[in-house]
């Protein structure tokens, strides 16, 4: 199944988001059931939360990957929604 999740940055934050991008490309990196990810931007091209989609057998996986990220670890996101996503197109 795939996984769509979509976290929000807290306000501010952008400093928590720069120091703990390298891990946070590693988590994505050495787990193996990341699709595809990238960061929402602002008007201003700053980043400011993340999409991620997973290919997993369960909610859980991606539950579990969700907290095991480095991102929600540093405490950055104001909110991550998990949702299963079935892709259409592309």
């Amino acid at each position: 199944m795939r996984v769509a999740l979509i976290c929000i940055d807290k306000p501010g934050h952008l400093h928590i988001r720069q120091e703990n991008r390298p891990a946070h490309l590693d988590h994505i990196q050495n787990s193996g059931i990341v699709e595809m990810a990238g960061p929402f931007l602002t008007s201003a091209g700053e980043m400011a939360g993340s999409l991620v989609i997973l290919t997993v057998d369960t909610l859980e996986q991606a539950q579990e990957w969700a907290a095991n990220d480095p991102y929600a670890k540093a405490g950055l996101f104001q909110s991550v929604d998990i949702r299963e996503w079935k892709k259409v197109i592309g």
